[in-house]
C-alpha cells in the first residue's frame, strides 16, 4: 500500500479546489435567485409601459434544416411585434435538402421574409461564416439571431428590443432558451435541468453580481454597429457566440440577461449526437482560453478577469481535481493507496451533494412546473450519472485539440422532427 505527503496534498488539493467551485456556485445562484425576483417586475413594468419598438433585422442560419425552419419561421411570424419593423434574413447555407424550396414559398407568402442562398461549393463552412454572409446585408441597426430550430414564444421579440430602448449603452441581449423535447427520455430531462440551472445560476448571477453575461448561440439582439466595432464573428471559433461574447465584453461594452425572453428549442435526444456537440462546446473553450488569457490586463471590462479564471477552473482546474479525488478514492477503496489526513470526509462529500441538489432544485422552482418531485429526482439521480459525463467530455475534448491536434470543424447538432 502506497502513502505519503505527495499523495497527501493531491488529496487536500482536489478537495479544496472542488469546493471552491461549489461555493462560488452557491453565491452565483444565490445572486441568481434575486435576479429572478428583480426581472420579474422589470416584466410587468414592461408589459405596463411599453417601449417603442425599433426596425429589427433577424438573422437566422440554415443548413439542412428542412425537418424545422418552416416551423421556426411562422413560430417567429406569430410574435408580437409589428411585421413591417421586421427583415427575416434565412440564410440558407449550401442545404442540399429542401430548405431552399421551403424558403422560396414563404417568401412569397409573407414581405418580411428574405431567403439568402448560399450555393453549395460556397457553404458548409460553419455557422460563423454564414452570420457574416448575412451581416452585410442586413438593413437595420439591431441584429436577432435565431437557431433554425428555434420555437420563441410571442413577446420574446419585443422584450429583447425593449431593452435597448430602455438602455441605449446596451451592447447587447440574451434571452432564455427552453428545451423543447425535455419529456422525450432520460437524456433530455437532464439537459433540461442542466440548462436551466446554468441560465439562473451562471447567466442571471453574474449578471446581478458583475453585469455581464455570455451570448447563448440563439435568442439574442446585439447592435450592429457593435458587431462592426469588434470585427463581426470570429469563423475559426467553434463556439461562436461565446467568443463573441468576449470581444464585446472586452470593448467595453455592457450584455443583459433577459430571463422573460424565451425560445424554445431542440436538445440532442441520445448520448451519440450530446457527446459531438459537447466536444465541440469544449474544443470552443479551449481556443478561447488561449485567444483571449493574454488581453486580461487590457479588457476595458475588469469582471472579465473573473470570467476568464471561471473559464480556467471549469475547463481544466475543475476537471483535473475530479479526475484525481476519484482516481485517489478508487485506489483507496482498493486498498492500493493509505491517506493518513484526518477529517469528516464523508460528510464534507455528503454536504457536497446536497448543496449541489439544493441549488438547481432553488433555480427550478423559478420555472413554473419544473420543480416537480419527478424533477427533483432526476436531479438527486444525475449527479451519480449526467454529470460524471462532463470529465470525459472535457478528457475527449483535450485529446482531440492537443495530442492528436484534429482540424476544428463547425458541425450542426442533428435535428429531429417535433
Amino acid at each position: 500500500m502506497i502513502s505519503g505527503i505527495p499523495i497527501d496534498i493531491l488529496f487536500i488539493t482536489s478537495v479544496l479546489l472542488i469546493w471552491f467551485m461549489l461555493i462560488y456556485q452557491f453565491f452565483l445562484s444565490f445572486a441568481g435567485y434575486l435576479y429572478s425576483r428583480e426581472s420579474a417586475r422589470e416584466r410587468r413594468r414592461l408589459d405596463e409601459h411599453p417601449a417603442d419598438l425599433p426596425p429589427l433585422s433577424i438573422m437566422i442560419p440554415a443548413h439542412n434544416e428542412a425537418l424545422v425552419i418552416e416551423k421556426t419561421l411562422r413560430t417567429l411570424l406569430a410574435s408580437d411585434y409589428p411585421h413591417a419593423k421586421l427583415e427575416i434574413i434565412v440564410l440558407d447555407d449550401g442545404s442540399t435538402d429542401g430548405t431552399g424550396g421551403i424558403l422560396d414559398r414563404l417568401a412569397g407568402e409573407f414581405n418580411c421574409i428574405r431567403p439568402v442562398h448560399v450555393p453549395k461549393e460556397e457553404g458548409g463552412k460553419g455557422k460563423a461564416a454564414v452570420l457574416n454572409r448575412g451581416l452585410k446585408l442586413a438593413q437595420h441597426d439591431l441584429i436577432a439571431i435565431f437557431d433554425a430550430d428555434n420555437q420563441p414564444q410571442p413577446s420574446s421579440l419585443r422584450y429583447l428590443a425593449s431593452q435597448f430602448a430602455l438602455d441605449p449603452s446596451l451592447g447587447a441581449a440574451l434571452g432564455k432558451f427552453r428545451t423543447l423535447n425535455r419529456r422525450k427520455n432520460w437524456l433530455t430531462r437532464f439537459i433540461n435541468i442542466e440548462g436551466l440551472s446554468f441560465q439562473w445560476i451562471v447567466q442571471a448571477g453574474r449578471w446581478k453580481l458583475l453585469n455581464v453575461a455570455t451570448l447563448p448561440g440563439t435568442n439574442f439582439i446585439v447592435r450592429k454597429q457593435v458587431l462592426e466595432e469588434v470585427g463581426s464573428w470570429d469563423e475559426e471559433a467553434l463556439t461562436e457566440d461565446a467568443e463573441l461574447s468576449l470581444r464585446i465584453l472586452e470593448a467595453g461594452y455592457r450584455i443583459k440577461f433577459v430571463p422573460y425572453a424565451v425560445t424554445w428549442e431542440q436538445e440532442p435526444e441520445n448520448l451519440s449526437t450530446w457527446f459531438r456537440q459537447r466536444i465541440r462546446w469544449a474544443r470552443g473553450n479551449f481556443y478561447l482560453m488561449h485567444k483571449f488569457i493574454a488581453g486580461i490586463n487590457t479588457a476595458k471590462n475588469k469582471a472579465l478577469g473573473l470570467e476568464y479564471f471561471y473559464f480556467l477552473c471549469l475547463y481544466y482546474v475543475f476537471v483535473v481535481a475530479i479526475l484525481t479525488s476519484a482516481l485517489l478514492f478508487l485506489l483507496g477503496l482498493f486498498e492500493l493507496i493509505f491517506i493518513p489526513v484526518p477529517g469528516p470526509y464523508l460528510e464534507v462529500w455528503i454536504m457536497a451533494y446536497l448543496l449541489f441538489v439544493t441549488e438547481i432544485v432553488l433555480m427550478l422552482s423559478r420555472e413554473p412546473g419544473e420543480d416537480s418531485i419527478s424533477n427533483i429526482l432526476c436531479t438527486m439521480t444525475m449527479y451519480f450519472t449526467y454529470c460524471q459525463l462532463w470529465p470525459l467530455v472535457v478528457a475527449s475534448a483535450f485529446y482531440k485539440e492537443y495530442i492528436r491536434g484534429e482540424k476544428r470543424t463547425w458541425a450542426k447538432t442533428k435535428r429531429f422532427e417535433t
